[in-house]
């Protein structure tokens, strides 16, 4: 079982490139937010009690979301490997994720980093703002966001890198050419399925 994590700022571009990696990978895709979103719905305990938090405009609780992780990975026996999308954002949630895998006998096996200039990340919120309604459709609230971004998934791009997983991509390429430098990393590991 291969385990990636993709991580970087808003308007990356992660979102999309999560899609590319895991249908030419045929890894399953854990978008926590999804995951929440899902399990909620579904009124499971989980979900019951995740609800509960949201519902005060709280963080649902590290180990409520990787008891979820920990379900959706369950009921998944056969897949190739997961694709942690934006996961873990603190170090905290790296090293609960870890005992998570190493409970179930994997680990994740390679983290990339999206890099893309402030200024470009801006450019791009900003266009998808315009499009989309997004509320994070002004610079000052982008810069903050990227700020928040950077002080909290600093350490968790240290915590991997120190484990020797960690490749920093630039972002900033075509959609086709970004995907192609972080394919190029996955091939070291687990080749494409298509």
């Amino acid at each position: 079982m291969f385990n990636l994590v993709l991580f970087g700022p808003p308007g990356s571009g992660k979102g999309t490139q999560s899609i590319n990696i895991t249908q030419s990978y045929g890894l399953q895709h854990i978008s926590t937010g999804d995951l929440l979103r899902s399990e909620v719905s579904g009124q499971t305990p989980l979900g019951i009690e995740a609800k509960k938090y949201m519902d005060q405009g709280l963080l649902v609780p590290d180990e409520v979301v990787i008891g979820m992780i920990s379900s959706l990975i369950d009921q998944h026996p056969d897949a190739r490997g997961f694709n942690f999308d934006g996961f873990p954002r603190t170090r905290a949630q790296a090293e609960a994720l870890d005992a998570l895998l190493q409970f179930k006998q994997t680990q994740i096996h390679l983290v990339l980093s999206l890099e893309v200039p402030q200024e470009e990340l801006t450019r791009r919120m900003l266009g998808r703002a315009a499009t989309s309604g997004r509320s994070d459709d002004n610079a000052e609230v982008i810069a903050r966001r990227i700020v928040e971004y950077k002080e909290k998934t600093f350490p968790v791009a240290q915590y991997y890198d120190e484990q020797g997983k960690l490749a920093v991509i630039k972002g900033d390429l075509s959609i086709d050419d970004t995907f192609h430098a972080l394919s190029k990393e996955i091939d070291r590991h687990l080749l494409p399925v298509s």
